[in-house]
């Protein structure tokens, strides 16, 4: 490879962010992958991210196979996969980030217009072909759906991995509830490279280079110089302008697209994923969804083939069959892998959406509605109230969206919802799966605050209840109400004799068991990874810590919405 470091590229307001740059050793033009993002791009991921490397390329070998591997960053391409087979790989550090200068503000309009000229920028290189394509895992692919928003001239295809959109309700507010993420993940994954750290950062092996940049800046240089995200989310508690200019237009999002999930990211990395797919007005799309750890199949045989197969038809104008690939590609989870699957649209249209029924009094799931009322009462900070189902009589399967309607009442005048969705095997003990990150993830959640139970009836399915999170709408202590609960994609091949169950509690779901905690992130995982929701200011325990009651059967008929799938 030839490899151009610290290549300026000049935005609109003057400032010069710096791009790595690794293209072929052949003259000519060839296709770009493109990424922008604040991670450093002069800190190898196993550096960087050194838990993370370990546990992927001990199971993984096919990671590191055909590289040495002295290019792996964090959650992009592995230029020495794609050089050779006729990309430019060009790698930006996000404003404010690496060796690039300025303020950093993720997700903002001014880092998606720093974008955009990134780029026209590589599209009109002598070593370009004029085609950009956009590759990478979660913030790298956040920034993916925000640009294509903006429909740069040559921008030709992206590829979000594992990438949230709505920057409310998949990131920012869970169901209305602040999520504790973005802050840790500030302290932990962008401030220890934030550009000025200077001599008090890292040195790239490669170059010997500062990763940060050649100026060292005091810590009260440096906290002017980035946003403060938790402070920005307490001032908007609803969806408004500040969200809507830090999320996709899907109506604009027009591009060929590869939309690749994770069943297991539940709380950032699946949601976006599926509505890019469901709801972007390109002609040309597709949806894939997969398991294991988050980082993972972005760099195995299987990702990267994927991923070249899209590129090729779309940057190389390749006919090698893509577009003639069944719109939708699943990795079926089954309690001892995945089986690969090809289908033609989300929701599957075979889906026999099934009603479990609610019955708090014998903490129970029916499958027949519930005739006589009864209710089950639970302190909103206890561990809340679990419901099982009976033995399922087969193997099914359960892939696709969930809900539950649920009939609350609550001793104060809000409650936030902590809905989670289980499996246990015929002897009792739970089944846990490999999440995107924590390694004990159940089978899906949903969160919401109950004065935002308004829904948004142009959006609302039965199957996926939209909130508006416009108002608040404050309860009356001790009166019934009605609630919708969104519950994030799931999919799992459950044996006979084994059993669904529905938690219900007024915090987050953890379990008691030994934690997991990579380096790279601030709290243990117990069940929910990062994704926990703890802020005082936003759930102060005089508002929120109050007593709920569930109400279930007779005119209450709460219930839980599984997509079954027909054998």
């Amino acid at each position: 490879m030839r490899v151009d470091r610290d290549v300026g590229i000049s935005t609109d307001d003057g400032l010069v962010l710096r791009a790595d740059v690794f293209r072929p050793v052949a003259d000519g033009q060839f296709p770009v992958i493109l990424s922008y993002g604040p991670y450093a791009k002069g800190l190898p991921f196993q550096v960087g991210y050194a838990d993370q490397w370990r546990i992927m390329t001990s199971r993984h070998q096919d990671v590191t196979e055909g590289s040495t591997n002295r290019y792996q960053n964090w959650e992009v391409v592995d230029p020495e996969k794609w050089v050779p087979e006729g990309y430019v790989c060009v790698r930006v550090d996000s404003r404010g980030a690496g060796r690039s200068p300025g303020r950093v503000d993720p997700f903002s309009p001014r880092e998606t217009r720093d974008l955009y000229e990134c780029i026209e920028w590589a599209a009109v290189q002598p070593w370009s072909s004029g085609k950009v394509g956009l590759l990478g895992i979660s913030y790298y692919a956040i920034n993916q759906w925000l640009v294509a928003s903006l429909q740069p001239p040559h921008l030709t295809a992206i590829c979000p991995w594992e990438g949230a959109a709505d920057f409310y309700r998949d990131m920012s507010r869970h169901g209305g509830i602040l999520s504790d993420f973005w802050g840790n993940w500030m302290s932990k994954q962008v401030v220890t490279v934030q550009h000025g750290l200077g001599e008090r950062g890292p040195v790239d092996p490669n170059t010997g280079e500062l990763v940060c940049g050649p100026e060292t800046l005091r810590d009260d240089e440096l906290a002017r110089n980035r946003t403060d995200m938790v402070g920005d989310a307490l001032a908007h508690p609803f969806d408004d302008e500040f969200y809507r200019q830090r999320s996709p237009d899907w109506s604009k999002v027009i591009v060929p697209m590869l939309s690749a999930g994770n069943w297991g990211g539940q709380g950032l990395h699946l949601r976006g994923n599926v509505e890019g797919f469901v709801r972007a007005a390109s002609a040309h799309k597709w949806l894939e969804i997969h398991g294991l750890e988050h980082w993972t199949h972005f760099y195995t045989r299987y990702g990267v083939s994927l991923q070249k197969r899209f590129f090729d038809c779309y940057l190389k104008g390749m006919n090698n069959g893509w577009e003639r690939t069944s719109s939708v590609l699943l990795q079926i989870r089954h309690l001892d892998g995945f089986v690969e699957r090809s289908e033609d649209e989300w929701p599957l249209a075979r889906t026999r959406w099934t009603k479990l029924h609610l019955d708090p009094a014998r903490r129970s799931l029916a499958w027949e509605s519930v005739a006589s009322e009864s209710t089950s009462v639970y302190g909103a900070f206890s561990d809340g109230v679990t419901l099982v189902s009976p033995p399922l009589d087969e193997d099914t399967e359960i892939t696709g969206p969930v809900a539950a309607g649920l009939y609350i009442s609550s001793s104060t005048t809000d409650t936030d919802l902590f809905v989670t969705l289980r499996a246990f095997a015929p002897d009792g003990s739970e089944v846990d799966f490999q999440g995107a990150l924590d390694p004990h993830t159940p089978l899906a959640q949903g969160w919401l605050r109950a004065s935002h139970r308004r829904l948004d009836a142009s959006l609302s399915a039965p199957y996926r209840p939209y909130h508006t999170h416009d108002t608040a709408e404050p309860l009356t202590p001790g009166e019934v109400y009605a609630l919708q609960v969104e519950l994030w994609p799931t999919c799992i091949v459950l044996p006979a004799g084994y059993r669904v169950a529905l938690t219900l509690q007024g915090k987050d779901f953890e379990r008691a068991t030994a934690a997991v905690q990579p380096a790279s992130f601030v709290n243990p995982f117990r069940g929910s990874g990062p994704f926990t929701h703890t802020n005082q200011q936003d759930r102060p325990a005089a508002i929120v810590g109050g007593t709920q009651t569930l109400y279930g059967g007779g005119v209450h008929p709460s219930y839980l919405l599984l997509p079954v799938i027909p054998a």
